[in-house]
């Protein structure tokens, strides 16, 4: 069970039911013990009764006993007799129908009794009573027939359509408007916490302008506060990046200048120089040209991370594109002593931004030749697989170089990270290239990872999804 709503509503709802059920069985005990005194209008009538026949008898006898309960069955037309402390009758009346399971249960702690046995159309009570020389009595009684019938028990015919309104009368309507209160709690308490989730999701898919909506924040509870953090922690970020951004892009901009008059300065030196310059002004161009390279793909991370790059979304035939890229790598590769490979399946189609596409695929195929051994090919791979009923284009890039580090595997897609800084300055890799692919393929809702063939070497998928024509 993830969805708070439901956990709250379920967690308040048993509480209410568990609350109820207690009550209502505690009430029924509590009535049960009290001897259902309240329900009976003659309880206080049959104690006078019972104290009167006791004083009877300790005065006049059984004789004076079995007139009086004579008169009592006239005027109040309840069949009562006496026993003593021993269970005998001292009355000389029968007793009544099921008076031996009533007097049962009366004592001194529990004085009175009302029952309404089944099979009976009147009800028995029973009174305990201590007369005065301290013997103990039970008056126990059979009253009138009351106006109402007698609730089934238990397994009775009709018990079950008894309790059934018995529960829709009493405890249904509390269920009802109890789960309508734990509803509106549970929605009030979670539906703000889903907001929040939802602006959070924004905000790392990189929707820096992602804010907590006004209503919320009217707030006066730990909620509301939350938010008012939240919109002042994504205000810092999106400013904090804003300037990362802008100094990055000032900065690459500035080195250009002094690139070219540096350019134009190393022509002039390559006439005046002799030979014995020449090595030192080709190291010069090598080291202007990959600080060139790098100005370039710092420009182009900044243009990604700006949205600035491309353009508006249009339909791209990935085929074409992957294969201009894998043939161009293919070009340079070949002045290196290695090759590039592409496989296709079949004619996949996209939508995305033409440019940010074919600058991710070209750094995964040229890092690939740039690590790959020499005399090995690196092999291009473009497929369509469905994963959860959508289709995805597959893009596998694998070099037969030395591979990864296991530990670094998930850093190769960090801005300027190196796994071995001597062999990257060698093959002039700057720590930018997969970084500007990983940013421009989540641009494209898809993902990249990178892993160790078996083999050896280092294989890197880009997935991307497909439009899937109307």
């Amino acid at each position: 069970m993830r969805s708070l709503f439901l956990k709250i509503f379920l967690w308040f709802g048993l509480v209410m039911v568990v609350v109820n059920v207690a009550s209502f069985v505690t009430g029924i005990v509590a009535e049960r013990r009290s001897q259902n005194q309240r329900n009976n209008p003659m309880a206080p009538m049959f104690d006078v009764f019972a104290l009167t026949a006791v004083e009877v008898f300790e005065r006049d006898g059984q004789a004076g006993l079995a007139r009086y309960l004579e008169r009592v069955e006239q005027t109040a037309n309840i069949h009562a007799a006496l026993l003593d402390q021993n269970g005998n009758e001292v009355s000389g009346r029968t007793l009544p129908e099921g008076a031996t399971n009533v007097t049962a249960r009366v004592n001194e702690k529990f004085p009175y009794v009302f029952s309404f046995p089944a099979q009976q159309e009147r009800p028995l009570s029973a009174q305990f009573v201590r007369g005065n020389d301290g013997k103990s009595y039970v008056l126990v009684g059979q009253l009138p027939r009351p106006g109402f019938p007698r609730p089934p028990r238990l397994g009775e015919p009709g018990s079950f359509a008894f309790g059934t309104r018995l529960a829709a009368q009493h405890f249904l309507p509390v269920l009802l408007i109890g789960g309508l209160f734990c509803y509106l709690l549970a929605r009030y308490l979670s539906t703000p916490i889903v907001e929040l989730r939802g602006v959070t999701q924004e905000l790392a898919d990189g929707k820096l302008a992602a804010r907590v909506n006004d209503r919320l924040l009217r707030r006066h509870d730990e909620i509301g506060y939350l938010g008012r953090d939240f919109n002042l922690m994504a205000s810092r970020i999106e400013s904090l990046m804003e300037a990362q951004r802008r100094l990055l892009g000032d900065i690459s901009h500035e080195l250009r200048s002094p690139l070219a008059r540096q350019g134009v300065a190393l022509g002039l030196a390559r006439r005046l120089a002799g030979a014995s310059a020449k090595a030192a002004l080709d190291r010069i161009e090598r080291e202007g040209e990959r600080l060139n390279e790098l100005i370039g793909q710092l420009l182009a991370l900044s243009r990604i991370e700006t949205g600035a790059e491309g353009g508006g979304e249009a339909r791209i035939d990935l085929t074409a594109l992957v294969r201009e890229v894998a043939d161009d790598a293919n070009f340079e590769a070949r002045e290196r002593n290695r090759s590039v490979h592409f496989v296709d399946g079949e004619p996949i189609i996209i939508s995305g931004v033409h440019e940010l596409i074919r600058s991710a695929i070209e750094n995964v195929v040229r890092n690939g030749v740039r690590y790959t051994e020499d005399g090995t090919q690196v092999e291009v791979l473009l497929m369509s697989e469905v994963a959860n009923d959508n289709r995805f284009a597959v893009i596998r890039v694998r070099d037969h170089g030395k591979g990864v580090p296991e530990k670094s595997i998930k850093e190769i897609f960090q801005p300027f990270y190196r796994v071995e800084d001597d062999r990257d300055r060698k093959t002039g890799g700057s720590g930018l290239g997969l970084s500007i692919a990983a940013r421009a393929v989540r641009l494209h809702h898809g993902t990249i990872k990178a892993a160790n063939a078996s083999d050896g070497g280092l294989a890197v998928e880009i997935r991307l999804p497909i439009e899937i024509p109307s």
